[in-house]
C-alpha cells in the first residue's frame, strides 16, 4: 500500500482513467482513427484538385465543340492538327520536338 501511497489522487480517479482509455482508443484502434480520417481528408483534397481539372478540360471541349459547329476553317484546322489529314494535292511534313519523342 506504500506504492499508492505516493500516487497522486487525480490519478487514481476512475472516470479520469476511463475517460484517458476512451481517447486513447478513439485515435489509435478504432476502425475510424484519426489516421483513416486524415487520409480520407487527404483523397477528399485529390479528388477535389481532379475535378476542378476536370471541369476545366469540359469547358474547353465546349468551346471547341462550339466552333466546329459553326465555323467550316476551324473543323479544317482540327482535322489537320488532330488527325494529320491532308488535301489530295499536298504532302504532310510531321515535324516533333524531343520532348514528344519521349
Amino acid at each position: 500500500m506504500k506504492v499508492l501511497a505516493h500516487i497522486p489522487t487525480w490519478l487514481t480517479n476512475k472516470y479520469l482513467l476511463a475517460g484517458c482509455f476512451f481517447v486513447v482508443w478513439m485515435f489509435f484502434f478504432d476502425p475510424k482513427d484519426w489516421g483513416v480520417a486524415y487520409t480520407k481528408h487527404q483523397k477528399l483534397q485529390e479528388l477535389q484538385v481532379s475535378e476542378q481539372h476536370l471541369t476545366k478540360i469540359i469547358v474547353e471541349t465546349r468551346q471547341e465543340l462550339g466552333q466546329l459547329k459553326t465555323n467550316a476553317q476551324t473543323i479544317e484546322k482540327y482535322a489537320r492538327e488532330k488527325y494529320l489529314m491532308k488535301k489530295d494535292n499536298e504532302d504532310l511534313f510531321i515535324i516533333s520536338s524531343a520532348a514528344n519523342i519521349k
